[in-house]
């Protein structure tokens, strides 16, 4: 089952997929602890026999020059998040996607975006720490707001 890409702007959240049943929902930003979660997630979906859905959120800059921006400025974000995509897609699965796991994006504010899809999932899967924030946080700010307002459980991967 080969999952579609969320790419066009404004364009309304992809469902996600597979559907038949809740599963398993980790958030990928491309940083180091956001594919060490992948890794666990990847193990653990067929163990639970639950399936698995990655998903890369994507989203504009806020900036004091936010009237300024340029088609430029808001295709780069959604390439970034294409090219984690195939990162993923190739790194743990070269040979092609099993069918128990998905991978899309979607455009909006990483914790938003996970947290309104907590309530369609059995657990949330997120790294400690991405890309964002302070060097020395333990946990960080998408992270600490999935534990704090999720849905559903949440497995914080160190």
């Amino acid at each position: 089952m080969a999952a579609a890409e969320s790419e066009a702007v404004g364009e309304a959240p992809e469902p996600l997929q597979p559907r038949a049943r809740p599963g398993l929902l980790v958030g990928v930003d491309g940083s180091r602890e956001s594919f060490d979660a992948l890794a666990v997630a990847v193990d653990m979906a067929p163990k639970l026999n639950l399936p698995l859905h990655a998903l890369v959120v994507w989203d504009l800059a806020t900036t004091l020059y936010d009237d300024y921006f340029t088609p430029d400025a808001v295709s780069q974000p959604r390439d970034d998040a294409s090219r984690v995509v195939r990162v993923i897609r190739k790194t743990f699965f070269p040979t092609g996607e099993p069918p128990w796991f998905t991978v899309g994006t979607e455009r909006g504010r990483p914790a938003a975006v996970l947290l309104r899809h907590s309530a369609e999932c059995e657990i949330l899967v997120v790294g400690r720490r991405g890309h964002g924030g302070f060097t020395g946080l333990l946990l960080g700010s998408v992270s600490g707001a999935c534990v704090s307002h999720s849905k559903c459980p949440v497995l914080v991967v160190p």
